[in-house]
C-alpha cells in the first residue's frame, strides 16, 4: 500500500477541542454494549477491505461474549478527503463510531483532543508488537492506537548498472554492515561518472509527508532529532550539530550532482538512475510493470560517526473513540484484529510489512527477497516519526527545510539555516 503519498489531512481539531469537554455525552454510532460499529478508510473491494470482511466475520463467529461488529467502508480520495471528511462531520455532530482507523502521525492530535481513548489494557501479547508501532500509537505514556501493519523504505538498486560501473558485490552494504554516508557518496560518484547522470532519485521533489518519513532516518542516525523527548523544544535539537550533519549530507548529495531536486519521472524504473530511495509499495510496481529491471534493495546509509542504522516506519492504526458506549466490545474487536492470525491475513493480502514479530516470521516464508529485506530492516532499525499534537505543521516545516537545504547556492550555511528552521518549529510546540 503506497501510504497515499503520506498525506496528513488535518482533522477539524478546533471542533474536536470543543467536543472533548462533552465526550461523555456524545452518541457514538454503536447501538448497544454488544454491538461495535467501525469505520475504515478503504474500499470493501480493495484487498485490505476483503481481508477486513473475513476478519469481521471471524470475530462475529468466534468471540465468546456475543459481540457483533459492523464495518462501514469509506475510501479516502487522492487528496485525503472522503474518510477525513466523514470524521470531521462526525466530530461536529457527535456521531463517531466505536472504532476507527487513523494514520500514525495523527495519534497525538486525536488523543490530546480526547477524540480517542487509551486501548493498551485491551491489547494482548504487546511484547510481540514492534516497538516502532507501539511508539507511534503512544501519547503521554499511554497507548491510544495500535497499528496493524508497518511500512519501510530502502535503497533500490539496478544490479546490471552497478555491475557495469565496476561495483562489486563485496562492496555492497548489508544490514549487519551498512554503508556510511561517505561510502554511499563514493559509490554515487562512480555511478555518476559512468552514466553521466545523478546516481539516485532521493525523491527530493516530493514535498509531502514523504519528506520527513524517508529523510528523517539520516537525522536519527546521526543522533539528531526534531525535538526533545517531551516534544516541547526544537531549538537546540533541530539545529544541533548532529541534525545539521544530516542536512549537510543531503545538501552535499545535491551539490555534487549525485542526486537531483528535479528527477526524471520513473527514472529508476526506466534505467536512467541506478538507485532510488523508495518504499515497499515499489516492489509490486517493479515486479508487475518493469519486469526487465533486475533490482535489489540495500539498507539506509548511516552516519560515519555513529554507524547506527535507522529506517522509517509507520502506517495506519485502530483506535477507540472516547464517545463509545461499548468500550469492552470495541477493545475486544481491536485486540482481535491485531492478533497474529488476523494481522497475517491483512498484511499478506495487502502486501505490506507486518506489525508483529511473529507475523514477520510467517510472512518471510511467503514473500520475495526484497520484501524479506525490508521486513528484516524494519525489525532491526525501525524508528517512528515524532508524536506531536501539531505534527502536520512540523512535518511541513521539515519538508521546507529539506527544500531550502537543497538550494545550496542560496543556503550554503547549513547551521544558519537550521537555526532559523528550529525557531519555526518551536512555535508549533507546547
Amino acid at each position: 500500500m503506497k501510504l497515499s503519498k503520506f498525506g496528513i489531512v488535518a482533522v477539524l481539531f478546533a471542533s474536536a477541542v470543543g467536543l472533548s469537554a462533552c465526550t461523555a455525552k456524545n452518541d457514538a454510532s454503536g447501538s448497544g454494549k454488544d454491538t461495535v460499529n467501525m469505520w475504515v478508510h478503504y474500499s470493501k473491494e480493495d484487498p485490505e477491505g476483503k481481508a477486513m470482511k473475513q476478519n469481521i466475520n471471524a470475530f462475529n463467529k468466534e468471540n465468546k461474549q456475543g459481540y457483533t461488529a459492523k464495518v462501514q467502508y469509506i475510501p479516502r480520495s487522492g487528496s485525503g478527503g472522503g474518510y477525513e471528511d466523514k470524521i470531521n462531520a462526525a466530530l461536529n455532530s457527535n456521531t463517531l463510531p466505536d472504532v476507527l482507523t487513523l494514520d500514525g502521525p495523527n495519534t497525538a492530535a486525536y488523543a490530546n483532543s480526547k477524540i480517542i481513548q487509551p486501548v493498551g489494557k485491551y491489547i494482548k501479547n504487546k511484547d510481540d508488537i514492534l516497538q516502532s508501532i507501539r511508539d507511534q500509537g503512544t501519547f503521554n505514556n499511554k497507548l491510544y492506537a495500535i497499528g496493524y501493519s508497518e511500512s519501510g523504505v530502502g535503497i533500490y538498486y539496478n544490479k546490471k548498472m552497478f555491475s557495469a560501473a565496476g561495483i562489486q558485490e563485496s562492496e555492497l552494504p548489508t544490514l549487519e554492515k551498512p554503508w556510511t554516508w561517505d561510502e554511499f557518496m563514493d559509490i554515487s560518484k562512480r555511478l555518476k561518472q559512468k552514466y553521466n547522470a545523478p546516481a539516485i532519485d532521493m525523491q527530493l521533489s516530493d514535498h509531502s509527508e514523504m519528506s520527513i518519513y524517508s529523510l528523517a532516518p539520516f537525522m536519527w542516525s546521526a543522533g539528531g532529532n526534531v525535538t526533545n523527548s517531551k516534544g516541547t523544544k526544537a531549538v537546540g535539537y533541530f539545529n544541533s550539530d548532529e541534525t545539521n550533519s544530516a542536512f549537510q549530507f543531503i545538501q552535499n548529495m545535491v551539490k555534487n550532482g549525485y542526486t537531483t531536486i528535479s528527477p526524471k519521472q520513473k527514472g529508476f524504473q526506466t534505467g536512467k538512475y541506478a538507485m532510488m530511495l523508495s518504499g515497499s509499495w515499489t516492489i509490486q510496481e517493479l515486479d508487475n510493470q518493469y519486469k526487465d529491471i533486475d533490482y535489489g534493495i540495500l539498507p539506509y546509509p548511516v552516519s560515519p560517526k555513529t554507524k547506527k542504522l535507522v529506517s522509517p516506519t509507520g502506517s495506519w492504526q485502530y483506535a477507540m473513540s472516547s464517545s463509545t458506549k461499548a468500550p469492552k466490545a470495541a477493545g475486544a474487536l481491536i485486540n482481535f484484529l491485531v492478533a497474529k492470525k488476523q494481522m497475517y491475513r491483512t498484511d499478506m493480502s495487502n502486501t505490506v510489512l507486518p506489525a508483529r514479530k511473529s507475523v514477520s516470521e510467517l510472512m518471510k516464508k511467503k514473500v520475495n527477497a526484497p520484501m524479506q529485506f525490508l521486513i528484516d530492516q524494519n525489525q532491526k532499525s525501525g524508528h517512528a516519526r515524532p508524536v506531536l499534537v501539531n505534527y502536520p505543521q512540523v512535518s511541513r516545516t521539515f519538508a521546507e527545510t529539506v527544500t531550502k537545504a537543497t538550494y545550496y547556492k542560496e543556503n550554503p550555511d547549513i547551521a544558519k539555516l537550521m537555526k532559523k528552521q528550529a525557531q519555526d518549529i518551536q512555535q508549533y510546540l507546547k
